[in-house]
């Protein structure tokens, strides 16, 4: 798992690399748990009724940061 430092906090759940599937797309990227973590949080968010905007713009950047092709396949 890698060190980088999440942007908001969140529960950490898988050990190894997931595949991801983008519902809208069919496309697949593979995350490191760390990733998978901000990625489940900010689809969480966006379902919510009250959705935390800045929680996603928060989980968004961090993405374009640090996973940036990750972003392109699976968030943009």
């Amino acid at each position: 798992m890698s060190d980088r430092q999440l942007p908001f906090k969140c529960q950490v759940l898988d050990q190894g690399p997931i595949e991801v599937t983008n519902p809208f797309t069919g496309l697949s990227y593979t995350l490191e748990a760390d990733a998978v973590a901000v990625y489940d949080t900010v689809i969480g968010a966006q379902f919510m009724k009250n959705v935390d905007w800045d929680l996603v713009e928060k989980g968004l950047d961090w993405f374009r940061e640090y996973e940036p092709e990750a972003y392109m396949v699976l968030l943009d």
